[in-house]
């Protein structure tokens, strides 16, 4: 019997599935997902379509992907184009409306959308590092430098990067989040978990990489003997979890034991997990 593809990277179900699966997967109807984008700051990623349901990923404001249907209750299940992942989505944080392709992303942790060029204004929303919007012009005032973005609002212009910018660390980019919340499936600092950490910080740096821990040990970097010396940036994995170093001794990471995005000594971090009957599995180096 032939294995079936990845559910989390593939879209099919009993009864419907992504044209492109098809003669790879059984399924009732075979359809071509409508192109979207995310209109709301985050978009859940649920593994069923209930916002009971446990969170899988999230999408962040801009990023593209594929709607295969919409039920009657509000919920889409769709395929991010970026990392693939498949889930469902709250129909009302997309818009399958042609919009103007972005020309920034956000590089704080976290900025502020305001109606005009003024921070004294009520802000509209808040986005999350890497949300994409499209600059349609600057503004300044005594206060600040703005870009207006469309369809209306403005961000203060030092919170922004054009698209093809690139951080060239990091692990500097995930120490932006120290102190953030673990959340399971988060992807932002509002909440976030190790592989989100992770994923978000090599976005910024231009390196694609997948969703999930097993995934990201399979696909990043290069493994290391167990006594090569850590150096700042390797990642280090254990079964269903994943760290970065910053340094020959510390390591960052989302974690449910701090319940946070915190900074510990690696050998502590092996006892604890180790304790647990989890073990170091790899230390990869990009």
């Amino acid at each position: 019997m032939t294995e079936l593809p990845d559910r989390r990277l593939h879209a099919f179900r009993p009864d419907l599935a992504d044209i492109r699966l098809e003669g790879r997967v059984p399924a009732e109807r075979f359809v071509e997902g409508i192109p979207a984008r995310v209109s709301a700051p985050l978009a859940p990623l649920r593994r069923s379509p209930s916002s009971g349901a446990m969170l899988e990923t999230e999408a962040l404001f801009g990023e593209t992907l594929r709607v295969f249907e919409t039920d009657g209750e509000g919920w889409s299940w769709v395929q991010l184009d970026g990392d693939g992942y498949v889930g469902y989505a709250p129909a009302d944080a997309l818009t399958t409306t042609e919009t103007p392709a972005p020309t920034h992303r956000v590089v704080a942790p976290r900025t502020l959308l305001f109606p005009g060029p003024d921070i004294k204004l009520p802000p509209l929303a808040g986005l999350p590092m890497g949300a994409l919007v499209t600059a349609t012009g600057e503004a300044s005032d005594h206060n600040a430098r703005y870009r207006l973005v469309a369809p209306f609002g403005a961000i203060v212009a030092q919170h922004l990067e054009p698209l093809d910018a690139r951080q060239d660390d990091f692990p500097a980019v995930a120490e932006r989040f120290l102190g953030a919340p673990y959340l399971w499936g988060g992807k932002s600092a509002l909440g976030l978990d190790c592989t989100g950490l992770v994923q978000v910080a090599l976005a910024m740096c231009g390196i694609a990489a997948p969703r999930d821990s097993d995934m990201q040990e399979k696909a990043l970097g290069q493994a290391l003997p167990a006594e090569a010396p850590r150096r700042r940036g390797d990642l280090v994995f254990w079964r269903g979890h994943v760290g970065i170093m910053l340094d020959e001794a510390r390591l960052l990471h989302a974690n449910a034991h701090h319940m946070m995005t915190a900074i510990e000594p690696l050998a502590e971090a092996i006892a604890r997990i180790g304790g647990r009957g989890t073990p170091v599995s790899s230390i990869r180096r990009l």
